[in-house]
C-alpha cells in the first residue's frame, strides 16, 4: 500500500480548477503521457463510473473507477475493479486569495508484481502524481 498527501496552489478560480480535475472525459486529451484510454461506463448526476488507463513512472494502471463529485468542493475517486482495487483519491479544492489550493490524499492498494519495491516506493509514486497535478494545474493557469 502507498499513502501520500500532497497540497498545490494553482492560480486560477475554484470553479475553473474543479471543471479540469473532475472532467475525467478530458484527461485523455489533457494528460496523454499519464492516461493513455478513458473509457466512461456510465454517468448519473455527480457519480460515474470510469474503465482507466493510467501510467505513473513505472507504474501501468489499468482499472475501473467510481468518481464521486461534490461541485467545486470534492472529487473522490474510488477504485472498484482492478489490481489497484480498494484505491481511494481525495482531491479537495479551498477558494483561497491567491486562486485555489488543492489537496490531495492518496491511498494506493497495489497487489501481484505491482508490489514490487522499486515500484511501490510512495516517495516515487507521489513525485509522479504530483507531477500530473502540476500538468492540471497550468491548463487551469492558462
Amino acid at each position: 500500500m502507498a499513502k501520500f498527501s500532497l497540497e498545490k496552489i494553482i492560480h486560477a478560480k475554484r470553479e475553473d480548477v474543479f471543471k479540469i480535475f473532475s472532467n475525467y472525459e478530458d484527461y485523455q486529451k489533457l494528460v496523454p503521457q499519464y492516461y493513455s484510454s478513458i473509457r466512461i461506463r456510465s454517468v448519473r448526476d455527480n457519480v460515474a463510473v470510469v474503465e482507466e488507463h493510467l501510467l505513473l513512472g513505472d507504474l501501468e494502471l489499468l482499472f475501473m473507477a467510481k468518481h464521486v463529485a461534490t461541485p467545486s468542493v470534492l472529487h473522490e475517486v474510488y477504485v472498484i475493479g482492478g489490481k489497484s482495487r480498494g484505491s481511494y483519491i481525495r482531491q479537495e479544492f479551498i477558494e483561497i486569495p491567491e486562486g485555489t489550493k488543492i489537496l490531495v490524499d492518496a491511498n494506493l492498494k497495489l497487489t501481484g508484481n505491482m508490489r514490487i519495491p522499486k515500484l511501490l516506493n510512495s516517495a516515487k509514486l507521489s513525485k509522479h502524481y504530483s507531477c500530473l497535478i502540476d500538468y492540471l494545474g497550468k491548463v487551469c493557469e492558462d
